[in-house]
């Protein structure tokens, strides 16, 4: 299979609720499902940790499709999300939303409290108590921390997060396993490795070097060019999450509890790194970039920034197993994608 192959036996016409419907992956996964026949309610709070210019660009596309309605809200504020699910009735849910960002959560921690911890408890009382068949939600690779074993394998132990941001992702296993093995919610956790492509964040390294060099600026380089990251195409990370979204979490009934992995539980639980199992050395990130601009970059070498970890990769053998999943885009394709598009969107 390949990742533009739409998984088997997908339902079509579901009410499917995506939390941050504005965001990078919100958007282009609401596309998606749009695409596939299904009924989407986007929510959002478009607040401004990036340029709420361009996560209002993304929800103009949206919300001139026929199938998608959105309410603006933030995930703390539980009595307007409890409505959303009395009045939607999702059957299933892709919670994305969340406060993003390592470096950002040493200057705002309690930020990603509210998001990350309270807004997620709210959504999974939401989805008890709406009778959700499937509650799909945004982990992160930040989660394997001081891990140094490569690649990232979900049977690893994170118990040795380096951010605060990469705890409350950690803690939103935590709290799904107990919802699934109290209440019965299918819960399926996505460990996402630096996904990057058209329409992407501003505060990722893609688009901020893309806007320095174009501005003919100086981009910081930091641990002087040797991270490798495991770069993955948002087009391969949806297909990722639709196959998962309709891939249902069920009680493994050959989990051990002498011998207990992280990935698999009694309860319908599951947890999936999602990557493009190639790791690509920043400083030859930095290269692609510069030949699909035409110009060089003037670099700032700079030590390893608090709460980084040097290297990802992702093993997304069980979600292949699972799910058929088969990242397909080289990273010099999704490269030059993303500048096309950036050269478009802003002109430049």
């Amino acid at each position: 299979m390949t990742a533009t192959s739409h998984p088997p036996s997908t339902p079509s016409g579901q009410r499917i609720l995506v939390t941050g419907a504005a965001g990078f992956i919100g958007s282009s996964l609401a596309h998606r499902l749009l695409d596939d026949g299904h009924e989407v309610l986007g929510y959002d709070n478009l607040n401004d940790y990036y340029d709420p210019s361009l996560k209002q660009a993304r929800l103009d596309r949206l919300r001139a499709r026929a199938g998608f309605s959105f309410v603006r809200a933030a995930l703390e504020e539980n009595d307007r999300l409890q409505q959303c699910f009395r009045d939607f009735r999702p059957q299933r849910v892709v919670h994305l939303a969340a406060q993003a960002g390592v470096r950002y959560s040493l200057q705002n921690p309690r930020a990603y409290v509210d998001s990350n911890l309270v807004g997620f408890l709210n959504v999974l009382e939401a989805c008890r108590h709406g009778g959700v068949e499937h509650l799909v939600y945004a982990s992160s690779s930040s989660v394997y921390g001081a891990n140094r074993k490569l690649p990232f394998a979900v049977e690893d132990s994170v118990d040795h997060p380096v951010s605060l941001y990469a705890a409350t992702k950690k803690a939103n296993e935590l709290m799904a396993h107990t919802y699934s093995h109290l209440y019965g919610l299918p819960t399926t956790g996505l460990r996402f490795f630096t996904v990057y492509g058209p329409w992407g964040r501003p505060d990722m390294a893609l688009f901020l070097f893309t806007r320095k060099i174009l501005a003919g600026e100086p981009i910081e380089v930091f641990n002087h060019g040797h991270h490798r990251r495991d770069f993955t195409y948002i087009d391969d990370i949806v297909e990722g999450v639709v196959r998962t979204l309709f891939h249902t979490a069920a009680p493994d009934p050959d989990f051990d509890p002498m011998q207990p992995t992280p990935a698999r539980s009694t309860a319908p639980y599951r947890v999936y790194n999602i990557g493009n199992h190639t790791p690509v050395l920043l400083s030859r990130y930095i290269e692609l970039i510069e030949e699909a601009l035409g110009r060089k970059a003037e670099k700032r070498f700079l030590p390893m920034q608090p709460g980084d970890v040097p290297d990802t990769e992702a093993d997304v053998s069980a979600l292949v197993r699972d799910t058929g999943y088969s990242p397909s885009t080289p990273v010099e394709v999704g490269v030059r994608r993303f500048v096309d598009w950036y050269r478009d969107f802003y002109r430049v």
